[in-house]
């Protein structure tokens, strides 16, 4: 099995990648997160997970070793193929993602690409307290109850949706003033929407 492939970018599209490796170019199925890091014409160092059916043989490719162990971690999930697990890398950061099963918030998690009620209980269930946490900093834990409680307040007022807060405030600065937090969940929300 392919784990790991480094070569030349040949070519970027929406969903893929090609990288040339001793004169074969590996057609790769890329994360968005890997999409954002790569440039063509420059060396990478890519993390692979290679899917083997009956009919097709493909090539999963990913920014980091952690989003690559995250991934495996949903493709073992019932019901939650490759794909699906590339979409919900997509619609989620690391950090989002682990903040959500972690804290078991199946209503935030059913809100994502293709994953309703019961498969997010299956996620909280098989990876709550399993997933690999190396890549989280301390200082990027849940803000605290009542900061958390007084923004989300203030976003849901603002017309923001709860789920969309949930994932935005997970990327606040617990330090930051509750004004400064305020704006900072008003960028990433912004962010998120374009």
């Amino acid at each position: 099995m392919i784990g790991l492939l480094r070569g030349k970018i040949e070519r970027v599209s929406e969903d893929q990648v090609i990288i040339m490796v001793g004169g074969v170019g590996y057609e790769i199925l890329a994360s968005q997160a890997l999409l954002s890091h790569v440039h063509l014409g420059e060396e990478q160092t890519i993390p692979i997970y290679t899917h083997v059916r009956e009919d097709a043989l493909q090539l999963f490719g990913f920014q980091s070793i952690s989003e690559k162990s995250m991934f495996l971690s949903l493709n073992q999930i019932n019901g939650i193929g490759p794909k699906m697990a590339l979409k919900i890398l997509g619609a989620a950061s690391l950090r989002d993602l682990t903040t959500l099963i972690e804290k078991g918030d199946v209503q935030a998690l059913s809100k994502l690409p293709r994953v309703g009620k019961k498969t997010a209980e299956q996620m909280v269930l098989a990876l709550k307290g399993k997933l690999d946490l190396s890549f989280v900093e301390p200082s990027d834990a849940m803000l605290t109850p009542p900061m958390k409680d007084e923004l989300v307040s203030a976003l849901t007022n603002l017309g923001f949706k709860r789920a969309e807060v949930e994932f935005a405030i997970t990327e606040v600065d617990e330090s930051l003033s509750l004004q400064d937090a305020i704006k900072e969940s008003l960028r990433v929300l912004s962010s998120r929407s374009t």
